[in-house]
């Protein structure tokens, strides 16, 4: 079997990290995959916002009060990635979907697990949530249509569960 459908078959979301963490360098190169997804348009308007713990644990607290969840912790990994796009782009959200995917698989191409976060792309422009996000550098026309947590599993799963897909070919 090919070696990138190996991978694409073998990845599974991950919301139970260990403490180690990720290189800086490793980090660079799993954003920079996704740097490499295609764009609508090649408008390539996206941003990768790279948090370590403390700043995950920050920003945790706020999106927490803001969604009712003071125990809110983005499944404590060692990293995030907040991939977000110009609120203008009005395919933000699919250049950020490909983008994440990139991340995921190239994360787990290395031994890095990862889950999608989504609360943001519906409570980024909440006046506490814009805050914290201008603080780390997430421009104000930016939406952030999903985050990546990273980190290294504290499980490995490896069942393979069917798929649901619905492939239809017409001749």
């Amino acid at each position: 079997m090919n070696e990138v459908f190996k991978n694409i078959k073998s990845r599974r979301s991950v919301r139970s990290f260990t403490a180690q963490s990720i290189s800086k360098e490793d980090l660079v190169q799993i954003a920079e995959a996704g740097a490499w997804a295609p764009t609508g348009n090649n408008r390539q308007s996206f941003r990768f916002t790279i948090l370590g713990r403390e700043k995950i644990e920050a920003l945790a607290n706020v999106v927490g009060a803001q969604i009712g969840d003071l125990a809110y912790d983005f499944y404590k990994p060692a990293a995030l990635i907040l991939v977000s796009n110009d609120r203008g782009n009005s395919n933000g959200l699919a250049d950020c979907a490909c983008a994440l995917q990139n991340i995921f698989l190239y994360a787990h191409s290395i031994g890095v697990g990862s889950v999608w976060i989504n609360q943001f792309k519906l409570i980024c422009d909440e006046a506490p949530v814009r805050a914290a996000l201008g603080q780390i550098g997430i421009p104000a026309e930016h939406i952030v249509w999903g985050v990546a947590a990273l980190g290294y599993a504290e499980q490995k799963n490896v069942t393979e569960p069917p798929r649901k897909a619905v492939i239809h070919f017409v001749e």
